[in-house]
């Protein structure tokens, strides 16, 4: 089978997504993917998503926090960017996400934007609400391990 001519083949963008979720929750690449499809698909029907074509190209989380590289079609940036913030829980865990920016290739994507996708973290134990309580602190954020779940705080909310 021969290849497409170089101006008949297909022109990707690539959208640097950043990810923040709950430090313990279990977000896997195939889930993600499979939650980008279902928005893709819900939101602009068959016909948009297969336009679009969203795939994940990278996928990077570590301690609550990373990033994505999402691959779009060429002229459906806006429409992916559309889907991408419909994407608000992955595996029954909440997720934040964020499109930091777009490129032309992964490499660029990935230098320009994600940098470090995975910031460094630290945990400590806190006083919060009146008891002595385990977080997590990364980038002026803390992830307090109450006994009902997670709660998110600023720094000044645990001093």
């Amino acid at each position: 089978m021969k290849h497409l001519p170089k101006h008949l083949q297909p022109r990707w963008r690539y959208l640097a997504v950043a990810i923040e979720t709950w430090p313990d929750a279990g977000v896997g690449r195939r889930a993600f993917q499979r939650e980008l499809w279902y928005a893709g698909q819900n939101l602009l029907g068959d016909p948009g998503s297969a336009d679009a074509d969203l795939r994940v190209m990278r996928f990077e989380l570590e301690d609550g926090s990373g990033g994505a590289i999402v691959r779009v079609r060429r002229g459906e940036v806006d429409t992916a960017r559309a889907a991408i913030a419909c994407v608000d829980e992955v595996d029954d865990h909440p997720v934040g996400l964020r499109i930091s920016g777009v490129s032309g290739s992964v490499a660029a994507c990935s230098e320009s934007y994600l940098g470090d996708p995975a910031p460094s973290s630290t945990q400590r134990e806190v006083a919060f609400d009146g008891a002595e309580l385990s977080a997590r602190r990364r980038n002026g954020a803390v992830d307090v391990d109450t006994p009902t779940g997670w709660v998110g705080a600023t720094v000044h909310d645990t001093e």
